[in-house]
């Protein structure tokens, strides 16, 4: 098998459709390397683009980057404020890259508590990248899984009285309901939890969990990643 670049890609591996990505260790590649935390966060944005790109190559449809937190308000106040700076020009940065290789880009989480420049720099990228096809590429950005859950929940209440509850319904409610369930959760950065992450649609996604820190996160390590993918076998609750 071959990805659309025409490189070589063992038989033996199977895409995932729906990728879902905790980026962490920024902060420690800068501590690494004596660099001030931003130029972690700066290299960890710059990895996004190759590590998206990589997926479309491969097969993958779905990639869900978890970027900003609904608990990452709780950080220095300088800290948060350069993140949004800084997301603010890596979007006006990398749309038009994103867009000549058709990946579409859709934005996860609350907007209400966002700067107006981002809010502006996430439609317009919405918006230029609407009819690709390629790839969707979710950003979660002031996103939190028990925060969209409760979103959710407000959004049904109107319906209650028409519609029986179920998971059809509940998931119409979602942040996340235009996408498929997550097939593969992969944590950089030698964590082992989900922080809070698409509680609903990883019910039933398999689990990675690597040592190598986000800016570090390269197409090996996502063969590396996938090959392991390969070897689980997805049960969906049954024998």
């Amino acid at each position: 098998m071959k990805d659309s670049k025409g490189d070589k890609i063992s038989d033996s591996i199977i895409i995932p459709n729906h990728v879902a990505i905790i980026m962490d260790g920024n902060a420690r590649w800068a501590e690494s390397k004596n660099l001030d935390l931003s130029n972690g966060h700066i290299a960890g944005y710059k990895n996004i683009r190759q590590v998206v790109i990589t997926m479309k190559r491969m097969g993958v449809k779905y990639v869900t980057l978890y970027a900003f937190s609904t608990e990452n308000w709780n950080r220095p106040k300088n800290e948060v404020d350069s993140l949004i700076e800084l997301a603010v020009s890596v979007i006006n940065d990398e749309t038009r890259e994103l867009n000549k290789n058709n990946v579409k880009i859709h934005h996860l989480g609350r907007t209400d508590r966002l700067k107006t420049s981002l809010i502006k720099k996430i439609n317009k990228a919405i918006d230029i990248t609407k009819n690709n096809t390629a790839v969707n590429l979710s950003i979660a950005f002031d996103y939190g899984g028990r925060d969209e859950i409760v979103n959710a929940a407000n959004n049904i209440i109107d319906k209650i009285n028409e519609e029986h509850i179920d998971e059809n319904l509940f998931n119409k409610g979602l942040y996340s309901s235009n996408l498929p369930d997550v097939d593969f959760l992969i944590r950089t950065g030698g964590e082992y939890r989900i922080s809070n992450f698409l509680l609903w649609k990883i019910a039933y996604s398999e689990l990675y969990f690597t040592p190598i820190l986000w800016p570090d996160f390269s197409e090996e390590e996502i063969k590396v990643a996938f090959a392991e993918y390969s070897k689980r076998q997805r049960r969906f609750g049954r024998r």
